[in-house]
């Protein structure tokens, strides 16, 4: 990583808390000209760790304010730098005034994620208990905390360290076995190869589980509702979302636009997309909004398939939807036919529904659940993102690559350099094998003050 040194020479500064007012705001500082900072804007630096009651004075002498001032000396902070947190009242200007001072002492404006790439710089965080600093901050449910603060303290770095050991011990047999060229080698007839090579195949497997739904968690999934015009599409996204959200007529093509709900199956966060009615003869407003729903269908996760079952016409699954994502097909306004079936098939899933009298709506959600691969209890799991997923499709894809032609052409070289490369990939998720640029991209989706 270029100018790496240079950048953790200064001194940054930012507000921690949310932007408005409150109570209470926090400014935090950190780098090399902190101490001289503190001693200008304190009279002292504080007793270490402890919360002081102290005046904050501007270079003029003037005060600005008071409040509690918490001093963490280099390395025991969370950058692992020198750090000062001023706590004080909560207003803009308080705060402004605070982080000015600061940058007149010496410090300059951080930008975002700074600090909490400065902690990974030195050390403090891998780069995935530092993404699960924002995981934590945004999680949407109870299980979710637990999952982010379970990468925060290293759980699913432990893991991938754990698998990452396992394959080195792998590589370092084989290369072992290759260094006496002279004895022919049977590795298919190595118990502990063979042993090892299963070991790692099953903790891959429940990594990926683990990891599936700790995006979950975090990332929660994508349902969107589509159908032709007056099926019933938007009184479904008011009955799940219990919220009159989306206008409701008899006309058809009263949804125009893109309309996004979010909601909380059993902990399970669900983004519902009500989308304008699939038709080929539409008005040009019309034919945008269908547009667009056509778009959204290409990032949803499950899509709910609306028809109305008062037509006798049967009505086929549109073409155009993506392969590979569960369908479930909803026969609304049974409360007009008196068909209380509940689920009719579940190659699609079909379910007869009311979203006018609620009639199926559990069942529904429950369908869901299910089709999502969600559990409530997520022990053990934790939070994960879509490049930690594809490094370990990278990670998996090379390893099994090298039991491959270990069988079919007993090349030990080939499986260690394979295994080599699975290792590397592994690399990628807590930041060991990371480019710069990727840093940079990273960091740059957390807060100010983060």
């Amino acid at each position: 990583m270029t100018d790496t040194l240079d950048y953790i020479e200064d001194t940054i500064v930012a507000i921690a808390t949310p932007a408005g007012t409150g109570g209470v705001g926090v400014v935090r500082i950190s780098g090399s000209k902190t101490e001289q900072i503190a001693r200008a804007i304190l009279g002292c630096v504080p007793k270490a760790r402890y919360a002081t009651l102290k005046k904050f004075i501007d270079p003029e002498g003037n005060a600005i304010d008071s409040g509690i001032a918490i001093w963490f000396p280099a390395p025991d902070s969370f950058t692992g730098e020198a750090v000062l947190e001023l706590h004080g009242h909560g207003g803009p200007e308080v705060m402004s005034l605070l982080v000015t001072t600061a940058v007149e002492l010496g410090a300059r404006r951080a930008i975002a994620g700074e600090f909490s790439k400065r902690a990974f710089l030195n050390g403090k965080l891998d780069l995935a208990q530092a993404e699960s600093i924002v995981d934590l901050i945004n999680s949407g449910s109870a299980q979710g905390v637990r999952a982010a603060h379970r990468t925060l303290t290293g759980v699913f770095s432990t893991a991938i360290h754990d698998l990452a050991k396992r394959l080195t011990e792998l590589r370092l047999h084989v290369e072992a076995a290759i260094d006496f060229p002279e004895e022919e080698i049977d590795f298919l007839a190595d118990s502990y190869l063979l042993e090892k090579i299963e070991d790692c195949v099953i903790r891959f497997k429940e990594l990926k589980r683990k990891m599936r739904l700790g995006r979950l968690f975090t990332n929660g999934v994508e349902i969107v509702i589509v159908g032709s015009p007056n099926t019933g599409k938007s009184s479904l996204l008011n009955a799940l979302s219990g919220e009159d959200s989306a206008i409701v007529t008899e006309f058809a093509g009263t949804t125009r636009d893109i309309l996004r709900e979010q909601l909380n199956i059993d902990g399970l966060i669900v983004e519902l997309v009500d989308t304008a009615g699939l038709r080929e003869s539409a008005g040009p407003i019309e034919a945008e909004g269908i547009r667009r729903a056509t778009i959204a269908l290409q990032d949803a996760d499950i899509v709910l398939w609306m028809q109305d079952a008062t037509c006798q016409d049967e009505q086929d699954l549109n073409e155009s939807l993506p392969d590979g994502i569960p369908v479930v097909v909803l026969r609304n306004k049974v409360d007009l036919t008196g068909d209380n079936s509940g689920q009719v098939s579940t190659e699609p899933v079909v379910l007869n529904i009311s979203a006018k009298t609620g009639a199926g709506i559990d069942d529904l959600r429950n369908v869901i659940v299910t089709l999502a691969g969600y559990t409530d209890q997520g022990e053990g799991a934790f939070t994960a993102r879509q490049r930690h997923l594809d490094a370990l499709t990278e990670s998996a894809e090379h390893f099994t690559h090298g039991y491959e032609v270990l069988k079919k052409e007993k090349a030990g070289e080939l499986m260690a350099e394979e295994l080599r490369l699975s290792h590397q990939a592994l690399g990628k998720i807590t930041g060991e094998c990371t480019s710069e640029d990727l840093l940079g991209e990273i960091f740059s989706q957390f807060c100010i003050g983060k």
